[in-house]
């Protein structure tokens, strides 16, 4: 690899609030913010708005689309085809 032409990779917490969840991963994100993990080291913290703890696919609470009625609705107004 050419040196200087890749950001840093480094240790990174990302935080979902909306589930007040955190994990500690490794990535290019950088940010100001700090925060101490439960290692006792301070890592750059990145507030994510949704992650797999909160969104509604991985908990189950995804609203299944009635695509069979929209098929229906569009036949009805423009025709079946052949």
């Amino acid at each position: 690899m050419r040196q200087g032409s890749h950001p840093a990779y480094g240790p990174v917490v990302f935080r979902d609030r909306a589930a007040n969840y955190a994990f500690l991963t490794r990535s290019t994100m950088t940010s100001e913010k700090t925060v101490e993990w439960e290692d006792g080291n301070t890592y750059p913290v990145v507030d994510v708005e949704i992650s797999n703890v909160s969104h509604p696919f991985y908990t189950g609470t995804a609203r299944v689309l009635d695509t069979a009625g929209r098929v229906e609705r569009f036949e009805r107004r423009y025709g079946k085809k052949g």
